[in-house]
C-alpha cells in the first residue's frame, strides 16, 4: 500500500540522486504538506531557499519515510508554512533575508540574519535595489500590570557567542522570553557556492566547532549520495569512531558545565579533566583535538594505527573508572537536585511539534535518533540503546547525556574491536550534469541535515541545517514560569549552537 508521502508525490517528476526522493510540486501540494505538518502527522526536517525556489524536507512520523518537496517561485512568493506550523517561521525569515522570497500569509516577516549591516537585503540571491533604511528591530510588544523587561546580551561575559535575550518578568518569574540571534552569520552557504568538494567540506566542518565531525560527516554523505560513491568499509567505521569521540567529549563537557551553572564547580572540574583526556587522545590518534578535516567525500584522510588505538582505549578505561563516581555525586547532591529537578520543563507536545532532536527531544519523550531511526552504516550493525525520558526538565537532559556517555563508550569499544582492514577512501569523480544529494547524521546535539546540488565537481547550492534551529525556540517555552536566575542553567542544559544556527 503506498504511503501518504508516495501519494503526495504521485504524478510529479521525482529526483533519484539521493536516498530520499525530491519532487517539484505545485502550490496545492505545498500547502497540503504544511497542513500535514500542522496536524502532527509529519515532521519538518528543513526549509531552505534559492533565488527562485524553496525546498522543504519532511518526515512521516509513523514510517520515518523522508522526502523533499520543492516549489518554483517566479513571483518571489510562496505560501507560508509557518502560518500553519510555527517551527517554520524563523526558517522563512532567513529565506526572506537571503533570497528575497516572501512567505505569503506569514505572521512574522521580521528580518532574522540581517542586522542592517549588509547594504543589500539578499546577498545570496539576485541583487535588487536596497530598501529604505529599516527601522530598529521590533521585539514583540509586552503589556500587563507589574511586568518589566530585562535585556541580556548580545555581548555576554566570558567567551560564549553573541545573542540577545529579551525577558519579560513579573518580579523574578519569567513570563516570556524572546530571542534575537543571527549575530554570528558567516555566509557559509554563500562561500560554498562555486567551491570544489575539498573546499566545501572544509567549510562544512567549520560551521560549528564542537560539531566539526558531524558536519563533515553529513556533507560527505550528501555528496556521496549525489555522486553515487561507494565508501570503503574501513572509512565507514572510522567515521563512526570519530563521531562517537566527538559526542563523548561534548557530553562530558556539558554535564560539568550544567553543574557549574548550578554552583557546583566540583563536577565541572572533574568532567573537564575527562573531556580533556578525550581531546588529547583524539589529537594523538588523528592529529587534531577536534578531528577537523578528517572526514571527506569518499572516505577519510587519516588512518588509525595501533598506537592510536591504545591511546583511545586508555582514555576510555580512565573514564569508565572515574565517571560512575561522578554520576553518583550528581545524583546524591541534594542542593544540585534542587536546582535541576522540575526546572526548565519542555513539554512532550512541543518536542514533537518542533521535531526536537538530541538530548532536548529525548529528555521530553521524543525517541528519534538518526543512528537508530535511519540506521546508516555502520550503526545498522552496532548494538546500542537510545535513552529516552519524559520529565523534560534540566535533570532529564543531564541524565540523557549521562546515558549517552555510557552508550558511546560501548560503541567505541565495538568499533575498535570490529574495525575492518582496507583502504581509507575512494576518488570523488566529477559529473558534468547536476546531481543532488541529502544526508542526515546524528551529532551530539541532534540531527544535522545537509542538502546539496553538485555540477561538474563544484557546489551549485548547499544547505546545512543545525539541530539548534528547532531547539532555540523551545528554550523560550521552557524558561517560562522559572525565575530569571535559572535561565543560565536552562540555557546550558539546551546548549544550542549560536554558530550552527547563524550560518
Amino acid at each position: 500500500m503506498p504511503s501518504l508521502i508516495d501519494l503526495m508525490l504521485e504524478g510529479h517528476q521525482v529526483q533519484q540522486h539521493s536516498p530520499w526522493p525530491r519532487a517539484t510540486v505545485d502550490a496545492s501540494v505545498w500547502v497540503f504538506a504544511a497542513s500535514e505538518l500542522a496536524h502532527g502527522r509529519w515532521s519538518l526536517l528543513g526549509l531552505w531557499g534559492e533565488p527562485s525556489m524553496v525546498h522543504m524536507a519532511i518526515m512521516d512520523g509513523d514510517t520515518a519515510e523522508i522526502a523533499t518537496v520543492s516549489l518554483d517561485c517566479p513571483d518571489r512568493t510562496y505560501p507560508s508554512v509557518g502560518r500553519h506550523h510555527p517551527p517554520a517561521l524563523r526558517l522563512e525569515r532567513v529565506i526572506l533575508d537571503l533570497f528575497g522570497l516572501s512567505a505569503e500569509g506569514s505572521p512574522d516577516s521580521r528580518p532574522w540574519l540581517d542586522h542592517n549591516n549588509w547594504g543589500v537585503r539578499f546577498p545570496l540571491g539576485d541583487r535588487i535595489d536596497a530598501p529604505s533604511p529599516p527601522s530598529p528591530y521590533r521585539f514583540l510588544p509586552v503589556e500587563g500590570d507589574g511586568l518589566h523587561e530585562i535585556a541580556v546580551g548580545p555581548v555576554h561575559a566570558g567567551i560564549i557567542e553573541p545573542g540577545h535575550f529579551r525577558f519579560t518578568a513579573s518580579g523574578e518569574t519569567v513570563v516570556r522570553l524572546e530571542q534575537r540571534l543571527g549575530y554570528t552569520h558567516k555566509g557559509i552557504e554563500g562561500l560554498m557556492t562555486g567551491a570544489n568538494l575539498e573546499r566545501a567540506v572544509q567549510l562544512a566542518g567549520r560551521v560549528s566547532g564542537d560539531s566539526t565531525v558531524a558536519y563533515a560527516f553529513a556533507f560527505s554523505r550528501a555528496a556521496e549520495a549525489a555522486l553515487q560513491l561507494v565508501v570503503p568499509d574501513r572509512a565507514i567505521w572510522l567515521r563512526a569512531l570519530l563521531a562517537e569521540l566527538e559526542r563523548l567529549a561534548n557530553h562530558l563537557g556539558d554535564i560539568g558545565a550544567i553543574c557549574n551553572d548550578a554552583s557546583f564547580a566540583l563536577m565541572q572540574a572533574h568532567c573537564a579533566v575527562l573531556r580533556e583526556s578525550i581531546l588529547r587522545a583524539s589529537n594523538a590518534a588523528f592529529g587534531h583535538r577536534l578531528m577537523r578535516d578528517i572526514i571527506v567525500p569518499g572516505g577519510v584522510t587519516r588512518d588509525l594505527n595501533d598506537d592510536g588505538t591504545e591511546i583511545i582505549q586508555a582514555a576510555l578505561g580512565n573514564i569508565r573508572r572515574r565517571f560512575p563516581a561522578l554520576v553518583e555525586l550528581y545524583d546524591n547532591t541534594a542542593s544540585l537536585q534542587d536546582r535541576t529537578v522540575d526546572t526548565g520543563v519542555l513539554k512532550a507536545t512541543l518536542a514533537r511539534q518542533y521535531a526536537a532532536g538530541g538530548y532536548v527531544g529525548r529528555a521530553s519523550g521524543r525517541s528519534f535518533d538518526a543512528r537508530r531511526t535511519l540506521a546508516y552504516p555502520p550503526y545498522d550493525s552496532l548494538h546500542f540503546e537510545v535513552p529516552v525520558l519524559n520529565e523534560g526538565d534540566v535533570n532529564a537532559r543531564v541524565w540523557i547525556r549521562v546515558r549517552e556517555v555510557e552508550q558511546s563508550l560501548s560503541l567505541i569499544n565495538q568499533i575498535l574491536d570490529r574495525l575492518p582492514e582496507g583502504p581509507m577512501g575512494t576518488h570523488a569523480a566529477h559529473r558534468r550534469e547536476a546531481r543532488e544529494g541529502m544526508a542526515i547524521v546524528e551529532g551530539f546535539r541532534g540531527d544535522v541535515l545537509v542538502w546539496l546540488r553538485l555540477r561538474d565537481g563544484r557546489v551549485e547550492r548547499c544547505h546545512l541545517r543545525d539541530p539548534s534551529w528547532f531547539q532555540w525556540p523551545l528554550l523560550e517555552a521552557a524558561i517560562e514560569g522559572n525565575i530569571v536566575a535559572d535561565f543560565p542553567l536552562c540555557n546550558k542544559s539546551f546548549n544550542c549552537s549560536y554558530s550552527g544556527h547563524d550560518l
